[in-house]
């Protein structure tokens, strides 16, 4: 069938003219104009309420752009509400930075704008302000997203890797590398029987539900770009405490571990979207578990290790008994996971 251009999008539509005026109204203020984008302002206002803010920002240029479990839409919101949430902040507002290529096909955007606005609203945030510009063919890959997210921080939590203390106890809320496996198969068309899919969700209601142990936890973080080997890494870097893993108790998908087996690619390095890693005291983490295994994104949540006194090292202890360091990733493992 022949593509006609009102089926894609135009260099004039970034043009600030009518058919600018047509997109935006048509393709944005319909989902996202009932609240502080309504009349378009050239910002928003914003109620808040809390003494701190909790402020990020990030940018979304996976590709392909739409992936088993998700696409770029959803993705730009779990993502920023996520950053905001380990934080400890609660998600209220985003902003929404589209750069659109001439070419892009409008019922792709339709369905990414659709998948953004069902995220945004199922995580009870308003996109509050935004900003689209076009592209000539081949500057942009498709769409890219650039978001910033502002949410209301909640005091109880006191949050550094300068808290952590032997004995504390690493949890994370489900199994991991979800995420960058199901991109890399649907990139390089790897096609596996019931593959893995996008774990790409919000973790702020976990966050949430630990809140009457807050006094207890340490540290929080989402396991992206690196996955659970660059975050622990971090965590002890430079610092007198390590972190001792058990290999038989991190979690890891069928459809994960299928494409890890294939490839030679460690889970360990591979990026989440939708977990939670989080560090609190040995006392309270059997009631943190529970309360995330009584979440829907939390019913896997499990303890895989915990902190020791091994200055600066990750130790894995492996299902047949040994141990071995568990390093940083060397170069881009998974270049556009997000």
């Amino acid at each position: 069938m022949p593509v006609h251009k009102e089926d894609r999008i135009l260099l004039a539509h970034g043009g600030g003219g009518r058919l600018s005026r047509d997109l935006i109204d048509a393709e944005i203020v319909s989902r996202f104009g009932d609240g502080p984008l309504k009349g378009l302002p050239d910002g928003a206002t914003l109620p808040i309420s809390s003494d701190h803010m909790v402020f990020t920002t990030d940018s979304f240029v996976v590709q392909p752009i739409e992936f088993p479990g998700g696409n770029i839409g959803d993705l730009a919101v779990h993502g920023t509400v996520n950053d905001i949430a380990v934080c400890g902040g609660v998600p209220r507002w985003l902003s929404l930075g589209l750069i659109l290529e001439e070419g892009l096909p409008l019922d792709l955007l339709r369905r990414v704008l659709d998948s953004l606005k069902a995220a945004a609203d199922a995580c009870d945030v308003t996109v509050a302000t935004g900003d689209t510009k076009v592209v000539a063919a081949g500057q942009c890959d498709g769409l890219f997203i650039n978001t910033a997210g502002v949410g209301e921080k909640l005091e109880t939590f006191q949050l550094s890797p300068a808290n952590l203390q032997p004995g504390d106890r690493i949890l994370v809320s489900g199994p991991v590398g979800d995420h960058g496996f199901a991109v890399l198969a649907a990139r390089e068309s790897i096609h596996i029987q019931n593959g893995p899919q996008s774990d790409s969700a919000p973790v702020h209601r976990l966050v949430q539900a630990a809140l009457p142990q807050a006094a207890d936890v340490r540290f929080m973080r989402d396991p992206t770009r690196g996955g659970l080997a660059s975050v622990l890494n971090e965590m002890v870097e430079d610092a007198p405490i390590g972190i001792s893993l058990k290999e038989e108790h991190i979690p890891v998908s069928p459809g994960a571990h299928a494409v890890s087996e294939l490839l030679g690619l460690d889970p360990l390095h591979v990026a989440s979207e939708g977990r939670l890693l989080m560090v609190c005291s040995a006392t309270s983490a059997p009631d943190i578990l529970t309360a995330w295994q009584a979440l829907p994104e939390g019913q896997q949540a499990i303890e895989i290790g915990e902190v020791t006194s091994e200055a600066g090292r990750v130790v894995l202890q492996t299902l047949m008994g040994g141990r071995r360091l568990v390093d940083v990733p060397r170069g881009e493992l998974l270049p556009r996971i997000c």
